[in-house]
């Protein structure tokens, strides 16, 4: 490993990069803070299936251009004299030390779950109304429940026992059958979020991060899907053409790679 002279040059290397292209490249120079966020997301997520694939020559990369972004929007925010990398950096080592008085401060606590309830009750001191406040709107919906979940079962609105809330999604399963046999869309799709939301609530209990779990059947299905692909093309029959009797006989193959 680096030491951290080392790590601190490669640093201001990319700092003194970042101003070289910011002064010289067009395209560089045209970038705006909204011009980039698209691109960030997609970065996130490229880093995001590198985690998931274990890859982590991958993850090294895609953590480069992650850095990159932060490198970049904390420079347009010093053109405008409204922050630099340094603020950046400060802002995020003052809330760090704010945020655990169990090492910078006199706070004792026994475990993970003390940390994350002062956590949350630190940030309800620094102003915020709600502690549901840092979870971003756009988030994607899956994800969005998890941190929801998350948020307020670190100030004790939370179940006791995985059993309750298995209960609870046998509950929510049974109204969206009633509501499936009476028809009613509106209400279906209702109940139907209502289940994936108990489901979210219980992988938290299982220790389980439902947005992992659903990504890995994703990666499963297509491996598999794209095996049966390619086996229909070996036999000269589409898969249209195929019965699902013949299609099943490769699904159970590609099971077992």
């Amino acid at each position: 490993m680096n030491s951290r002279q080392n790590q601190l040059q490669a640093f201001d290397r990319l700092l003194t990069i970042m101003d070289e292209l910011r002064s010289q490249c067009p395209w560089d120079k045209k970038q705006t803070m909204e011009s980039l966020r698209h691109l960030t997301i997609e970065e996130t997520y490229e880093l995001g299936d590198a985690i998931l694939d274990n890859d982590l020559d991958e993850v090294k990369k895609e953590l480069g251009d992650v850095l990159l972004h932060i490198v970049f929007y904390a420079k347009i925010g010093s053109e405008t004299d409204d922050f630099d990398i340094a603020d950046v950096a400060n802002g995020i080592c003052e809330k760090l030390i704010n945020r655990h008085p169990h090492i910078y401060g006199d706070v004792k606590v026994e475990n993970e779950e003390e940390v994350k309830q002062n956590w949350e009750n630190i940030k309800l001191k620094e102003g915020k109304n709600s502690v549901l406040e840092g979870v971003p709107k756009s988030l994607p919906a899956l994800v969005k429940a998890n941190r929801i979940q998350d948020k307020v079962a670190g100030v004790g609105f939370d179940w006791e026992k995985p059993e309750q809330v298995w209960e609870k999604v046998e509950e929510e399963l049974s109204e969206l059958h009633e509501e499936v046999k009476d028809g009613d869309k509106s209400k279906i799709e209702d109940e139907f979020g209502d289940v994936l939301f108990s489901m979210v609530n219980y992988a938290r209990f299982l220790d389980i991060n439902p947005e992992n779990a659903l990504e890995r059947t994703n990666k499963k299905f297509i491996k598999r899907f794209q095996y049966l692909e390619a086996k229909s093309k070996e036999i000269g029959k589409s898969l249209k053409e195929m019965t699902l009797a013949e299609m099943d006989v490769f699904w159970e193959e590609a099971k077992r790679l």
